[in-house]
């Protein structure tokens, strides 16, 4: 580990830097979560994209399929 962060082992055994809180998205504003989002680098932010896209594109078809098929 000591290694991997370019670190002594005392160092790592005895840190007395900060170390980040976990983010929790779901309770930012929107304005926030893109922020955080654009922080990701390039692939990530692909990815987060594509995500929100399928489930966009889900919930369009299930919508149409309530309001044109299942009344049928």
């Amino acid at each position: 580990m000591a290694q991997l962060f370019n670190l002594t082992a005392d160092q790592i055994i005895n840190y007395d830097g900060k170390i980040p809180a976990e983010v929790v998205i779901e309770d930012k504003t929107a304005v926030e979560q893109l922020r955080l989002i654009q922080q990701l680098d390039e692939e990530d932010r692909q990815t987060i994209f594509k995500l929100i896209d399928k489930m966009l594109t889900n919930k369009k078809f299930k919508d149409f399929y309530q309001k044109n098929i299942a009344t049928l």
